[in-house]
């Protein structure tokens, strides 16, 4: 697994930091140490996302979720009014960047090799191959995982986590980091509720709840009976609480945002 997020370390290594206090010391500090040069990178990513006027938007969740489906529905929602663009993660393939580009938008494939999550040096390395000057909104789709990824900042203005209603809805008491780090939960594939009668929404809603915190959670169907409504007017109204506004509001041409094949 990672190397760069302690959870590479093996076994006895582990039991040895726990069980001795002076290699407990050691690992505390390399990942402390590793997380301060990390923030260092994601404030400066932060600064050129505001210079440009983007807003940037971490989308996690577990593998499978749903993530580049809701993306595709999002880009044909509002590539006529928003200049959009995805940074992709993956351990390896471009699979899911050519399906964005299929859409007429500039996606970056990042192949992490055996690194669990994005990190923000990877992210920065990709920001010199975008023009941000002409990007109102930027998704970074991370790695497909419920841990690490909410441990490091990308230099994101917000983080948004989708939990299918294939997976447990138990999922925010299991994976409690990722949930508390959210600001919005994005429910995916809800059209499968007939069907998949054990994922209660309310029991979902509720182990969110029992973490403290008052995240919005959102339902959504991006594929069979395309539901996201409510996903595209939180977006907007994100957009609009940075001042980024739509292009018929400030004179882009629509048809830019057409190019290319429409979305698979």
């Amino acid at each position: 697994m990672c190397k760069t997020c302690g959870c590479a370390l093996p076994a006895a290594q582990t039991h040895n930091a726990v069980m001795n206090p002076s290699h407990q010391f050691t690992v505390v500090d390399v990942v402390q140490d590793l997380l301060a040069a990390n923030d260092l990178t994601a404030t400066h990513n932060r600064n050129h996302f505001d210079d440009h006027g983007v807003l940037a938007i971490n989308l996690m969740s577990s593998p499978g979720s749903g993530k580049t489906a809701l993306l595709e529905a999002t880009i044909l929602a509002m590539r006529s009014r928003y200049r959009i663009a995805v940074i992709e993660g993956d351990l390896e393939t471009e699979n899911d960047a050519e399906r964005i580009r299929a859409c007429g938008i500039p996606a970056l494939q990042i192949t992490t090799g055996t690194a669990c999550h994005l990190d923000a040096s990877l992210v920065h390395q990709a920001l010199h191959r975008m023009p941000l000057a002409d990007i109102d909104l930027l998704f970074i789709e991370n790695v497909g995982n419920l841990v690490c990824p909410a441990s490091f900042d990308l230099g994101q203005h917000l983080n948004v986590t989708l939990l299918s209603v294939a997976e447990g809805d138990d999922k925010p008491a299991k994976y409690p980091v990722i949930f508390r780090a959210s600001d919005l939960v994005v429910l995916s594939k809800t059209d499968l509720l007939p069907v998949l009668d054990d994922f209660l929404p309310s029991r979902a809603l509720g182990a969110l709840r029992a973490l403290g915190v008052a995240t919005p959670m959102i339902h959504t169907a991006a594929r069979r009976d395309p539901s996201i409504d409510t996903w595209i007017d939180w977006l907007e109204n994100q957009l609009k609480d940075r001042g980024i506004k739509a292009a018929v509001e400030h004179n882009l041409d629509p048809a830019l945002h057409e190019a290319g094949m429409p979305c698979a």
